[in-house]
């Protein structure tokens, strides 16, 4: 997954807010007789005003949904100071390019490579000239030319990171079954988990006989897909299965090891369904066709689309802190907001797990369909 992910990632999540972007370009050069936009400067009057209109709050959560560069902890928006640390920039681009993102200073600055320019530009790197000047088309999109962009962004850093959580996790329960049957220390409380996935999602669905050659597989997606969404709920601001790119790698996943496991009972009852009449085999075969790439696109869109909305919910309640405190004042819309954050993180614990169970389930019900035996009289 992390060599699908890193180049898609960016375009994939990019592309959910390109759209909002260009309207808010457009707004921003309705006057302007020219067809291009050079650097903005951050010391003009008002860039940095902070978070306090609903247009700013909308920017600021589609910036905490979309994928970046860099790191960003917080920022102190008055001063223009953001705390974090930058990332790997990989650009392949008549050779390899490899820098860190603070060169680009937060999209203020060109950084030049060799001959080449290059501007970071609503979360994309597009060559430029020495200025950074952007071109636009009719339709007021971007048409400089992209190199191809395999840098380190901040969800695959995430993703890496959760990766050695995982591994670390699993090599502690396997260690505490050394001394015995019953595991010892943190394994403790893994175990019941492991249990879970096997008892209550493998078995099951897949069945007795098959279950343990797909276990390693369904406990990979479903510790991944857990703490991914708790790390999703803290303020780091990390929003890994929000990402469509990262859902549809999962679900591909699911895609080939059920094409792969299927049986020929599987194959056969796809192409010439057994039990009815010849007419209907022929009108089935393509529903059962279209059935193969339905199923893995139902779970990346119901798993994208329930942690994306949870994030958008919760930045949305944050927001009453600056959109209310002309009504509530600062002490009303400080304490609104917070209880019902609150109400809501509460909630987003259950859906943190349950989309964790849901994606599992699913994958094993889809494989166990695939591995089915069945016995035709």
């Amino acid at each position: 997954m992390l060599t699908l992910v890193p180049s898609f990632t960016m375009n994939a999540n990019d592309d959910q807010h390109q759209s909002d972007a260009h309207h808010e370009e457009a707004t921003h050069h309705e006057n302007n007789e020219h067809d291009h936009e050079a650097l903005p400067h951050s010391e003009e009057e008002g860039y940095n005003d902070g978070v306090n209109s609903k247009e700013e709050v909308a920017e600021y959560i589609q910036h905490h949904l979309g994928d970046t560069h860099d790191f960003i902890f917080f920022s102190d928006e008055a001063a223009g100071h953001h705390y974090g640390f930058p990332l790997p920039i990989i650009l392949v681009d008549n050779g390899l390019k490899v820098f860190m993102s603070s060169e680009f200073h937060h999209g203020d600055k060109v950084v030049k490579k060799g001959d080449t320019h290059y501007r970071l530009y609503h979360g994309k790197i597009y060559k430029t000239d020495a200025e950074g000047t952007i071109q636009y088309d009719e339709h007021h999109h971007p048409t400089n030319a992209k190199p191809l962009d395999l840098s380190i962004t901040k969800n695959v850093f995430s993703i890496l990171v959760i990766s050695i959580i995982m591994l670390l996790l699993f090599r502690s329960l396997a260690k505490g079954y050394k001394n015995g049957p019953i595991p010892t220390g943190f394994a403790r409380v893994l175990e019941p988990l492991v249990i879970f996935v096997r008892d209550e999602i493998a078995r099951p669905n897949i069945g007795e006989k098959k279950y343990r050659k797909f276990m390693g597989f369904l406990l990979t997606v479903f510790f991944f897909i857990w703490i991914t969404n708790l790390l999703g709920l803290t303020p780091l601001g990390i929003n890994v299965t929000g990402n469509i790119a990262v859902t549809i790698c999962l679900a591909l996943f699911t895609f080939i090891i059920v094409q792969f496991s299927g049986n020929k009972d599987y194959w056969k009852h796809i192409f010439w369904m057994p039990g009815v009449p010849v007419p209907m085999k022929i009108v089935l075969a393509p529903i059962e066709v279209l059935g193969m790439f339905t199923k893995p696109f139902s779970l990346l869109i119901r798993l994208f689309a329930n942690i994306t909305a949870g994030h958008t919910v919760v930045m949305g309640i944050l927001a009453v802190i600056y959109i209310g405190k002309e009504t509530l004042g600062t002490g009303g819309s400080i304490g609104v907001s917070l209880f019902l954050t609150l109400f809501i993180n509460v909630i987003e614990l259950l859906v943190a797990f349950l989309q964790a169970y849901i994606f599992t389930m699913l994958s094993s019900l889809f494989i166990g369909m695939a591995v089915e035996e069945h016995d035709h009289h």
